[in-house]
C-alpha cells in the first residue's frame, strides 16, 4: 500500500488584498516609497562623489535632463510621503511618560513634525544663504 498524502487546500492568495482597506493600502504605499528613498540616497551619494572627483559640471548636466527632474520630484512626493507617514506611527511605537501621565498621540506627533520642520527651515537657510 502506497503512502498517499492528503493534499492541502489552499484558498487562492488575492494579489490586491491591500486595496481592500485603506490603512493596509497606506502601509503598502509607504513600503514602496522605500525605493525612492533609496533612489534619494543614491542621488545624494552621486553628487558627493561628483563634488569629491571635482566633475561637479558633469553631474549637474545629468542632474537636468528632464527625466531626471522628472524622478528626483517624484522622489521627492515619495520621500515626503514617507517621512510623514513614519512620524504619524511614532506614536504607536513610542510610549512617552511624564509623571506617570502618558502623553497623547497628538502632541508626539507634533513634536516629530515641528522638529523636522525646523530641521528643513535651517537647512533651507543655508542652502539659499551659500554657507556665506
Amino acid at each position: 500500500m502506497k503512502n498517499e498524502v492528503t493534499p492541502v487546500y489552499r484558498p487562492r492568495r488575492d494579489n490586491l488584498w491591500f486595496a481592500r482597506t485603506r490603512n493596509y493600502t497606506i502601509f503598502v504605499l509607504r513600503e514602496l516609497t522605500s525605493v525612492f528613498v533609496a533612489w534619494s540616497i543614491a542621488f545624494l551619494l552621486m553628487l558627493i562623489a561628483a563634488v569629491l572627483d571635482g566633475s561637479p559640471a558633469a553631474f549637474a548636466a545629468l542632474a537636468a535632463r528632464p527625466w531626471m527632474i522628472a524622478l528626483n520630484v517624484l522622489a521627492l512626493a515619495a520621500t515626503a510621503f514617507h517621512a510623514v507617514t513614519f512620524l504619524n506611527l511614532a506614536p504607536k511605537a513610542t510610549v512617552v511618560r511624564l509623571d506617570g501621565y502618558r502623553l497623547p498621540a497628538w502632541m508626539i506627533q507634533g513634536g516629530n513634525h515641528s522638529l523636522w520642520l525646523a530641521v528643513s527651515l535651517v537647512i533651507t537657510f543655508f542652502v539659499l544663504r551659500g554657507f556665506r
